[in-house]
């Protein structure tokens, strides 16, 4: 079977140049990513088992000269479309293809290795690696699949490159950056089309479909759209529920989108009607807490050091104690990227590091309340992704 391949982004052959870059100096002569993240990032090759399953079973061996995957036989043919190589694909399994060009024949990709295993150990020797040092993605390969590998591969010599991995991807290309302001936008568009949409009598449910809708309408993938109201705005990661919004009720948003592979989480809160002193009160605490990270967060700032600031200055807001078991985290290909800002990561920020910056409070009973903002680390500070005010938004009742 013969396809046209489809370009190459540039983007995917800017992030492939960063990974050979940083393999040029690594510990390890090559490397395998397993993780659908991973995957996309040293090829531009997307699974859509992944996207359905959660894992994926494909797998890209990296060496300084050859890139080259291994997977179902199934994702032969939309890999091809997305620009790799027939000769750079090594396929296990079994499927059927029907051939344009023969009326009643079925061209049959079939067998070419039984399973993962012998796909990935087969893709390492065409990327002539079966006998030099490789790193893995230790982190996404079940204990099954790594312990095949060894016996497959008996002169390799394997090194657990997971967080050599999450490294690469860690500081953003200016691409990719790019990518995730417009992811975050499509977030903040689909909140501030549901804003206007609420009122008393409004469900969750529809207004977690117009969050959704918007994302879609702008070229987004809705992944998340958690919107709760009243005491239910407590609930943390909730699935939105046809219970109406009334006079009163604090409404949050916590909503997130793919764009071309890259991740949106965007959270807001409202309130219907007036807001109360003590939802005001409190929600003063939590964005004062945000926005001390905001201006605290500079390359070489430990994500540590940005959790205990944003904890303190909750507190010293009136929320005493603030417990939270981090206040942000890393976003690019996946939606939790390392560092996150949580006790104990002493991982220095860096120019080029892209967050999610959150202080999110939760009362089972009264409600729940949050504000999450995307951001870039820049070379003296930090540069939001985000555009939608902050405040405490009061919806007229």
């Amino acid at each position: 079977m013969t396809l046209t391949p489809s370009p190459r982004p540039a983007l995917v052959a800017d992030r492939a140049a960063r990974l050979l870059a940083h393999l040029a100096d690594a510990p390890f002569d090559a490397v395998v990513a397993l993780s659908t993240a991973n995957v996309d990032y040293a090829t531009g090759y997307r699974s859509m088992s992944g996207a359905v399953h959660g894992t994926s079973s494909v797998a890209a061996v990296v060496t300084g000269d050859r890139t080259v995957l291994a997977g179902p036989v199934a994702d032969s043919a939309p890999a091809f479309d997305a620009g790799i190589g027939e000769d750079d694909f090594v396929a296990f399994g079994r499927f059927y293809f029907e051939s344009a060009g023969s009326a009643a024949t079925a061209t049959r990709l079939v067998d070419e290795h039984p399973g993962a295993a012998e796909a990935i150990a087969a893709a390492v020797a065409r990327a002539g690696a079966a006998s030099a040092i490789l790193g893995i993605d230790e982190a996404a390969c079940p204990a099954p699949l790594r312990a095949a590998l060894a016996a497959a591969l008996p002169d390799v010599t394997w090194v657990d490159a997971s967080a050599w991995l999450a490294g690469v991807r860690a500081r953003k290309l200016p691409g990719e950056v790019a990518l995730l302001a417009r992811s975050a936008r499509l977030a903040e568009a689909g909140i501030v089309a549901a804003l206007a949409a609420a009122a008393p009598g409004v469900t969750e449910a529809e207004l977690a479909r117009v969050v959704a809708r918007t994302m879609v309408d702008g070229g987004g993938l809705p992944k998340f759209t958690v919107v709760t109201t009243g005491p239910r705005s407590a609930l943390a990661d909730a699935v939105a529920t046809d219970r109406p919004l009334a006079a009163g009720d604090l409404l949050r948003f916590d909503v997130g989108c793919l764009l071309d592979g890259y991740w949106s989480d965007i959270g807001r809160t409202a309130v219907i009607g007036a807001a109360t002193a003590l939802q005001a009160q409190r929600y003063d605490a939590i964005l004062d807490g945000l926005d001390a990270q905001l201006a605290a967060a500079r390359p070489g700032v430990p994500a540590a050091a940005l959790f205990d600031l944003a904890v303190d200055v909750t507190e010293r807001g009136g929320l005493a104690p603030y417990r939270r078991q981090h206040c942000g985290h890393g976003i690019g290909l996946d939606v939790y990227e390392a560092p996150i800002v949580r006790p104990g990561e002493d991982v220095p920020l860096e120019e080029g590091m892209t967050f999610c910056f959150a202080t999110p409070y939760y009362v089972l009973g009264w409600g729940g309340m949050m504000v999450e903002d995307a951001l870039v680390v820049s070379a003296d500070g930090v540069r939001p992704l985000t555009m939608l005010a902050r405040g405490l938004t009061e919806v007229p009742a």
